[in-house]
């Protein structure tokens, strides 16, 4: 079930992100985790928030701010069960979603933006904070 984040999944949703990243990012230094593990909260606020939810327990999220998927996170132990694919429809349906940034080097997710009908629009060396992580810019 996909249902709107309050402020008190917060502490799952850092659980979900973490779990992703180390399964998903192994490009990523240890100080740079770390440094995105202490950022990620701060952005909650400032994105739309939907949760999918299994068994009473959010597994999975997304964040959606001005037609751009801003992050899609999925708990490792549910990934490959098509929440992804269900959060990111949801997204393209309800919330007017048609582009996301990606890590280049995380080449799962690219795959599944681009199996979903993304295509890459640019690239940009350096992530939105300036570390040297190229981004892929893609649209549908």
């Amino acid at each position: 079930m996909i249902r709107e984040i309050k402020e008190a999944d917060y502490p799952q949703l850092m659980k979900i992100w973490e779990s992703a990243v180390l399964n998903t990012h192994d490009f990523l230094k240890e100080e740079d985790f770390n440094y995105y593990k202490e950022q990620i909260p701060g952005y909650f606020e400032h994105v739309t928030l939907l949760g999918f939810e299994v068994d009473n327990a959010v597994v999975g999220f997304m964040g959606v701010a001005e037609g751009n998927l801003e992050m899609l996170f999925i708990h490792n132990d549910y990934r490959g069960k098509g929440i992804g694919k269900q959060l990111t429809q949801y997204g393209i349906d309800h919330l007017e979603v048609t582009k996301v940034d990606v890590n280049e080097q995380n080449l799962q997710a690219v795959d599944f933006y681009k199996h979903i009908g993304f295509h890459v629009l640019g690239r940009s060396e350096l992530d939105g904070q300036g570390k040297e992580y190229p981004i892929l810019h893609m649209g549908l």
